[in-house]
């Protein structure tokens, strides 16, 4: 399979193997998954920045730790297989765009909003959670010669070997697990190797660090706290995105293995509630864990004020009850109206430069080893020059530009996730 990676214009043929030794200023011809030739230039002297990041970003193995596609699987007319136009609503994440942005693997969530916590409730949660976990089996299953289901680190970089984009799964929200302490194996056992422990309301396991009604545990509930011990046992990663900030300190207190934040960002930039402030950054680091920056643009940089988009947006929560306990067809109705309000209303969008503002702000409090990239595609992120996954290259080159090195690039792009997940598993009982 051959991978065209595009960096502001410049088109450059990708690959679908590990590197072979580098060599500067040299040429290396290695094998494609059709069995063509492709060939690969090393750096010289007259380099580029473009010419740069593009082979680091085809060198290096690159992961998104989260994205909301799953959202577009159910879809009428919607292929994962196809090149969707984001002008027609076909979302940010497709394999083709995959491939032709040099994205190597992508944790794909099974999410669903906060609703009732009843039996009903959680039992409509389980199964919608099931159905969600089915669809994503299946666009794997269906095209196995373009993707494969990725379970441990291992994985993505034999897919990658072997000319595959690597599908990850989470789960995010821990609401489908009820109070259900046997469904976190269940989830895991259907290949989710983390799971965001709430979302934007309260659940049965912590608080959520926007619910409006405010704190209803004070942090981790005691089911949450077993949650917790729960998911160190089997080698689970525990995601704190989403989670209040006491909700998080009792997930560093009880967590005998790192954490990671799929898709958050500084607060000391960025004012949200989501955001993590600079303490809860540092305790993350002791606790060997990650963060990932989310291109979510409310959350990269605080936007002008838009009363009206604001008061139009409301108005579609409120239409569909916040999208709490509400069905698959009025889900897509939800993200249809949506869409609309972004078109009539168009969003003041942060940039990629704003977004590695926050990558140099954690690495000058944290060092390199704490930092890595979960865009938010399909469930809001979104920047002026990186719409959808076939821009993520502008990413690396910004960091070339601010003079990080490829060994630098390599940890923030998977390097550093990867060693969180090892540890996790080694330190499963």
């Amino acid at each position: 399979m051959k991978k065209f990676l595009v960096i502001t214009g410049i088109a450059l043929l990708s690959h679908g193997c590990m590197s072979p030794e580098r060599q500067n200023g040299s040429e290396t011809k290695i094998g494609s998954g059709d069995g063509e030739e492709t060939r690969i230039t090393y750096p010289d002297a007259n380099e580029t920045s473009e010419e740069k990041a593009a082979r680091i970003h085809r060198n290096v193995l690159t992961l998104d730790t989260h994205v909301d596609t799953p959202l577009l699987l159910a879809r009428d007319g919607w292929d994962i297989s196809r090149k969707n136009d984001p002008a027609e609503r076909g979302g940010q994440v497709d394999y083709p765009r995959m491939i032709e942005g040099g994205l190597d693997a992508a944790f794909f969530a099974v999410f669903l909003g906060q609703g009732e916590r009843t039996a009903g409730g959680n039992e409509r949660a389980r199964q919608n959670a099931l159905q969600i976990f089915d669809l994503i089996h299946n666009a794997i299953d269906d095209h196995p010669e373009i993707a494969g289901l990725a379970l441990t680190p291992d994985d993505a970089y034999r897919l990658r070997d072997e000319g595959r984009l690597a599908i990850y799964i989470g789960l995010e929200n821990g609401y489908p697990l009820g109070r259900d302490l046997s469904l976190v194996r269940k989830y895991y056992d259907l290949g989710a190797r983390y799971i965001t422990l709430s979302h934007s309301r309260n659940n049965d396991i912590c608080d959520s660090s926007t619910d409006p009604a405010g704190p209803e545990h004070g942090g981790l509930s005691d089911f949450g706290r077993e949650v917790v011990r729960k998911m160190n046992d089997i080698g689970m990663m525990i995601d704190v995105s989403h989670i209040s900030d006491d909700a998080f300190y009792d997930v560093i207190e009880i967590s005998g293995a790192p954490v990671i934040a799929s898709h958050s960002n500084a607060r000391a930039l960025c004012d949200h509630p989501r955001n993590m402030d600079d303490d809860m950054i540092l305790e993350l680091r002791n606790n060997g864990g990650v963060i990932h920056v989310c291109i979510l643009s409310n959350y990269v940089r605080t936007p002008d004020p838009d009363p009206e988009r604001d008061a139009a947006l409301q108005a579609v929560r409120d239409r569909y009850n916040n999208f709490i306990d509400i069905s698959g067809e009025e889900m897509e109705e939800a993200w249809e109206a949506w869409a609309e309000v972004n078109e009539k209303y168009p969003r003041q969008l942060a940039t990629v430069a704003d977004l590695v503002d926050h990558i140099d702000h954690i690495v000058k409090l944290a060092g390199i080893d704490h930092v890595g990239i979960g865009t938010d595609f399909d469930g809001g992120g979104s920047l002026a020059d990186c719409r959808d996954v076939s821009e993520l290259g502008n990413i690396t080159l910004e960091l070339v530009r601010r003079g990080y090195s490829e060994a630098d690039i390599e940890k923030i792009w998977s390097g550093n996730f990867m060693r969180a997940f090892r540890e996790v598993i080694a330190a499963a009982r």
